[in-house]
């Protein structure tokens, strides 16, 4: 991906002469717009909305105005290198597709068009736990593409087991593990629009398609999915967990553990006692506890106390490369990105995902340029001056 940014800018600009007119956007605010207009207020607001008043999702935002970019001159940045490791797997950039449940209300494709959008680019895909279609199936639309999955950690334990073991077999590299969903908040716009698609059916591919969920039903989930959809209500959030339980998911899985939604120092300091593999800075893009700390707000703090011990990734709040930019000097080693790829995937499924993600690494490879830096390893606060001091 060398000079990534010049090449998709001059793809753009070169059908100047005879430029397309149904051409997807490139501004991000438009975007959404055009997901506005496709979707009905179900769905839309169910991707869109947050918390209580969404006092968290403008943090999220706000949280990047504090920084600002210094760039340095004269650096020779011609040929750039945007790759990163992660638990000794290279990735062609420091971009991964956040996960997100229940695509298929977004678009008919769902899932399995994010994953073969994110697996032409490179880009790992973060399957999540409530996928519309089952992790076997995105796994064979991504062939060898990077992919991890996300865990709901379920009231069952051995749905959760059987989790871990179909997603290593499913070749799956790494396990994250979403935290701060032990139930769903009070969002206003779904309690507004009487909108939970679970209850229909949407986002339970993984759990209808699960030997250990079904084994615990009467009847199969084709022949009575209401009791199916029912059990799942009562099994899918678990607030009785305890930083001891970690140790369950050890002795189900071999691959790299990371967990999400971590937020405070203390807790960061808890998982590298409790020997997880990484730290993913997050608050469920605002859509869990109104009035929280903005992500990237968080970050510097959780990237102290960890003090490089296992890699800290964020999201929450990404919207341009400049963000991306200033995470990854603020001792992020990768960014997950979500709302904008949602987006995508409603003006215009695989190809708009596609397109979200390719403008963003475009982006944020020229901005990297033009700050001073050719590397993702260049990048440390000297490059940014934080406004509130």
């Amino acid at each position: 991906m060398t000079n990534f940014g010049n090449q998709v800018q001059f793809n753009v600009y070169q059908t100047m002469p005879s430029p397309d007119p149904d051409r997807l956007p490139i501004v991000y605010e438009e975007w959404e717009e055009l997901a506005r207009e496709v979707l009905e207020e179900g769905p839309y607001y169910y991707v869109a909305g947050g918390a209580g008043g969404e006092h968290t999702m403008k943090a999220n935002l706000t949280a990047f105005d504090r920084w600002k970019i210094i760039p340095r001159m004269l650096r020779n940045v011609e040929t750039r290198d945007l790759t990163i490791e992660l638990f000794g797997k290279t990735y062609n950039s420091p971009v991964m597709m956040a996960p997100i449940g229940v695509q298929s209300i977004i678009h008919p494709q769902g899932d399995l068009a994010s994953a073969k959008a994110s697996a032409a680019l490179g880009v790992p895909f973060i399957a999540s736990s409530a996928s519309s279609a089952p992790m076997e199936q995105i796994a064979d639309e991504m062939g060898d593409a990077p992919r991890w999955f996300q865990l709901y950690w379920n009231r069952d334990p051995d749905v959760t087991a059987s989790f871990l073991k179909r997603a290593e077999a499913s070749g799956y590299s790494a396990i994250v593990v979403t935290l701060d969903t032990p139930m769903m908040a009070w969002r206003e716009y779904d309690l507004k629009n009487v909108y939970l698609p679970f209850l229909v059916g949407e986002g339970v591919g993984n759990y209808l398609t699960d030997p250990a969920f079904c084994s615990k039903l009467s009847k199969s989930p084709k022949e009575d999915p209401t009791e199916a959809i029912m059990h799942w209500t009562k099994t899918f959030g678990n607030p009785t967990l305890t930083w001891e339980d970690l140790s369950f998911l050890r002795k189900h899985t071999n691959l790299p553990i990371l967990l999400k939604g971590i937020l405070h120092p203390e807790d960061a300091k808890l998982a590298i006692e409790h020997e997880v593999d990484g730290i993913i800075v997050s608050n469920h893009g605002g859509r869990q506890v109104d009035g929280a700390i903005g992500a990237l707000e968080a970050l510097p703090q959780i990237c102290e106390a960890v003090d490089r011990r296992v890699p800290v990734l964020m999201d929450s709040g990404i919207r341009r490369g400049a963000d991306i930019v200033k995470a990854l000097a603020l001792g992020a080693e990768a960014v997950l990105v979500g709302r904008p790829c949602m987006y995508g995937l409603a003006v215009a499924g695989e190809r708009g995902v596609r397109e979200v993600l390719q403008n963003m690494m475009a982006d944020m490879d020229l901005t990297l340029a033009l700050s001073g830096a050719k590397s993702i390893r260049e990048l440390d606060r000297s490059v940014l001056s934080d406004m509130k001091r």
